[in-house]
C-alpha cells in the first residue's frame, strides 16, 4: 500500500470582507450599534458562502475540504474562478493558515505558484536564478548542479549576465519557470503554469510536468486547461464555491466540470448576423462522443456527434445548415446537415452531423453554425458558439506521428523501380 503524502482533515479557511478600523469616536459606537440590525437582517439574504460575524461580512474560500493523496499520483484541481483552488495551495504550501482542519504532509515540498516570485530586477539572469533557488528551497549545490540545465531550458545564454529589468515578459517567465520546474521535492504544488509564454514554450512546459510526473514524485496541479488536466493526472478534484464536490478520475472530473457551467453550450443570439436573423433562431448545441455521451473533452479515437435545435418563423424552402469547425481562427472543416437543401418547415427543428474519429488532432476547438438558402439569397451565421477539446491518447491506433492540423486517413505504397548502383 502507497504511503500518505498528503492528507486533509475538514480544511476551512475563512476571509473578512472589508477593512477593520483601529479607533473609534463615541458616535462610531453608536452608528455601529444603531446599523448593527440591519447588517444581520441584511447577511440572512446573502447567497452562497458569504456571511457576517461581528458585524463583519465573511466568505469562506474553503470550507470542509478533506482528502488523501498517495506518494507518487498527479492530481489535478479543477473548478471555476474563486473556487478555492488557489487558497487550497497556499495552505498546503504554508503562505496561508487554514481557519479550521488540519494539513499532514510528508517529505519536501516545492510549489510554484507564482511564476517569478522572488526575482530582482536590478539582479541578472545569473544571479537571479541562485536568488530564486534558495528562495525555493535549493540548496547551492544543487543550484550549481542544475545551472546549465536551467539555462538550456530557459532559452536565455545570450542575456545571463544583463539584469533581468531588460529582460522581456517572455524572457522574464521562461527563466522564472525554468528554476521553478528543476526542483526535486517529494511533493510539487503547481498552479496554473502552463498559461504563461507563447505556444512553443507552453508546450515545453507540459513536456516538463511530464517528466516530473513519471519521475513518482507526487503533484497537485491546478489548471483550467482539460486537455493538460487529462494527459498529465490520473485523478482530479472538483471545486465549487470552497467545496470538494468531486474526486475521480481525470476524465470524469472535467466532463463533470465542464456539464456545470452549460451555459457555454447555450448559443447567444447576439453572435448570429444574416437576412434570416429575424426568422430563424439556433437555441441550443448538443456535443456527444462514442464512449462517455454528453462531452466537452473528447478522446481522439471518439466520433464527434455536434447537433443544434432550433425555432423558424416561416417555411424557408431550400435550406442547408452548416456547422464549421475552427482551430486559432482559422477554420478547418464545414458540414452539411443535408446532401441537398429541402424545405425547413416552420416551427422547431433539429439539425445533426457527425465527425469521424482519428480526424481532429489533440487541442482546442470553436464551433460556428449558419444555413442559407440554395443560391445564398438569404442566410444566417455565428460564430464562436460553443468549444469543445481533442485529448491525447496513446493506447489506441492514434498514431502521434503524423503532424498537421488533422489527421486525415490515407493509404500509401512505395515501389522499387530499379536496383541501386554499386
Amino acid at each position: 500500500m502507497s504511503e500518505i503524502a498528503i492528507r486533509c482533515e475538514g480544511l476551512g479557511k475563512r476571509y473578512r470582507i472589508g477593512t477593520r478600523e483601529r479607533y473609534k469616536a463615541l458616535r462610531d459606537s453608536i452608528t455601529e450599534t444603531i446599523a448593527s440590525p440591519l447588517r444581520r437582517l441584511r447577511s440572512s439574504f446573502v447567497k452562497n458562502n458569504v456571511q457576517t460575524t461581528n458585524g463583519h461580512d465573511t466568505i469562506w474560500a474553503l470550507k470542509d475540504v478533506s482528502f488523501e493523496i498517495k506518494q507518487g499520483e498527479v492530481i489535478g484541481v479543477i473548478g471555476p474562478n474563486g473556487a478555492g483552488k488557489s487558497t487550497l495551495l497556499k495552505i498546503l504550501s504554508r503562505i496561508t493558515k487554514p481557519t479550521e482542519g488540519r494539513v499532514e504532509i510528508k517529505g519536501r515540498l516545492g510549489s510554484l505558484l507564482e511564476v517569478g516570485t522572488g526575482f530582482h530586477p536590478e539582479l541578472t539572469g545569473r544571479e537571479n536564478v541562485y536568488l530564486n533557488g534558495a528562495i525555493m528551497g535549493m540548496r547551492k549545490s544543487e543550484i550549481e548542479r542544475k545551472f546549465d540545465e536551467i539555462v538550456a531550458f530557459a532559452e536565455v545564454e545570450k542575456f545571463l549576465d544583463t539584469p533581468v529589468k531588460r529582460y522581456s515578459s517572455g524572457m522574464y517567465v521562461r527563466l522564472a519557470f525554468a528554476v521553478a520546474a528543476h526542483m526535486e521535492p517529494e511533493t510539487l504544488l503547481v498552479d496554473e503554469v502552463l498559461a504563461v509564454g507563447d505556444a512553443a514554450f507552453q508546450k515545453k512546459c507540459l513536456g516538463k510536468m511530464e517528466d516530473v510526473a513519471h519521475e513518482g514524485r507526487t503533484v497537485l496541479f491546478v489548471s483550467h486547461n482539460m486537455g493538460a488536466i487529462t494527459q498529465l493526472c490520473s485523478q482530479a478534484m472538483l471545486l465549487e464555491s470552497g467545496r470538494l464536490t468531486a474526486f475521480c478520475r481525470a476524465s470524469e472530473a472535467t466532463q463533470l466540470y465542464l456539464r456545470a457551467s452549460r451555459s457555454s453550450l447555450s448559443i447567444d443570439s447576439r453572435k448570429f448576423m444574416g437576412t434570416l436573423l429575424p426568422i430563424l433562431e439556433f437555441r441550443d448545441i448538443t456535443i456527444n462522443d462514442s464512449r462517455e455521451g454528453d462531452a466537452l473533452v473528447i478522446p481522439p479515437s471518439s466520433k464527434i456527434k455536434v447537433k443544434v435545435a432550433g425555432q423558424c418563423k416561416r417555411d424557408v424552402p431550400a435550406f442547408r445548415t452548416t456547422f464549421s469547425v475552427f482551430k486559432d481562427g482559422v477554420r478547418l472543416l464545414t458540414l452539411h446537415d443535408l446532401s441537398k437543401p429541402e424545405l425547413l418547415p416552420k416551427g422547431s427543428f433539429e439539425a445533426e452531423v457527425e465527425i469521424p474519429p482519428f480526424f481532429l488532432r489533440p487541442g482546442e476547438y470553436s464551433l460556428a453554425i449558419g444555413g442559407y438558402r440554395d443560391g445564398m439569397n438569404e442566410w444566417i451565421w455565428g460564430t464562436d458558439l460553443a468549444a469543445f477539446t481533442i485529448v491525447e491518447e496513446w493506447d489506441t491506433d492514434y498514431d502521434p506521428i503524423n503532424i498537421g492540423i488533422v489527421n486525415l486517413p490515407h493509404k500509401g505504397e512505395r515501389k522499387l523501380l530499379s536496383e541501386s548502383l554499386l
